[in-house]
């Protein structure tokens, strides 16, 4: 299918044109198998059809910013919410580190994180990075746990047009009252043992947490036989491989100079299948 015309449009006028808002993805995989350059390409595509994009770093790596084409200079003046201690401590009243016991709002008040928060990126994609929640740091985590689940409850059930989430394998964000606005989970798999094993890891985590559908995108595919490896491999899990992505040099090169993909090699053939994904997508939720 065809790419739509581009539409730079203000974070706030999405739905002035009538878009719908149910575009809304957490997006996982085995770290290295693409799922930055899916999740970043993603945001900027929906956005150039004239979503009100807010993209979501919640993996460690926290590279999406590269991805979605924002200056490193920029990016790094966003501080990762887990790490605002003034932050969590004006949102829930208890300092990060307090020890276990202290009570704590469970629903910590987030409608303007976002704005507050979040960086504009090209095509008026915004980011918001979370950053992430490690075990063995120094007293409770459970403010900060709770800041970030509420956060995720809001963006995904109020926030935005479309949500694309850029995960870590783990689903350490996610929990029962945290899922109920994706749409889906995608699962970047590539042709290899422990990338696909991953993914079953994935989906069951997600069904143990409810949400309501995991998707397989293939990406780095060689040949055919790639593609039916991977089909193959995913037989029996309940993970339909919706878009196979090949692998593609262009990628590799953008990655070397670290400039955006979409930004690099606009018409690259990995950019054009993450295109078709993206109208496969829309045509599934965005409607």
């Amino acid at each position: 299918m065809g790419c739509q015309n581009r539409k730079q449009i203000s974070y706030g006028s999405a739905h002035a044109l009538g878009v719908k808002a149910k575009v809304k993805l957490a997006i996982a995989g085995k770290g290295g198998v693409g799922k930055t350059l899916i999740a970043g390409t993603l945001a900027r595509l929906l956005a150039r059809d004239g979503y009100r994009v807010l993209a979501v770093d919640a993996d460690p790596a926290m590279n999406l910013a590269y991805a979605l084409g924002i200056p490193s200079d920029t990016a790094a003046k966003a501080v990762p919410l887990i790490e605002n201690e003034r932050l969590i401590e004006e949102r829930t009243g208890v300092k990060r580190g307090t020890g276990f016991g202290a009570f704590f709002s469970l629903t910590p008040t987030v409608d303007d994180i976002a704005e507050r928060y979040g960086i504009m990126g090209p095509d008026n994609v915004r980011l918001l990075v979370m950053g992430t929640v490690r075990s063995g740091d120094s007293g409770c985590m459970c403010p900060a746990n709770a800041l970030i689940r509420a956060l995720i409850r809001h963006v995904t059930l109020e926030q935005g047009d479309a949500v694309i989430m850029d995960m870590e394998a783990g689903l350490e964000h996610l929990g029962r009252g945290t899922v109920r606005g994706f749409n889906a989970l995608l699962c970047v798999v590539e042709p290899g043992t422990q990338a696909l094993e991953t993914a079953k890891k994935i989906q069951s985590l997600a069904k143990d947490i409810g949400v309501k559908e995991v998707l397989a995108v293939g990406n780095k595919a060689t040949a055919e036989e790639d593609e039916e490896f991977m089909e193959e491999a995913l037989k029996g899990t309940g993970l339909e491989l919706i878009r196979v992505i090949p692998f593609d040099q262009a990628i590799i090169r953008a990655d070397a100079r670290r400039i955006a993909p979409i930004d690099h090699s606009p018409t690259s053939p990995a950019i054009q299948a993450i295109k078709g994904l993206k109208e496969t997508l829309k045509e599934k939720y965005g409607q």
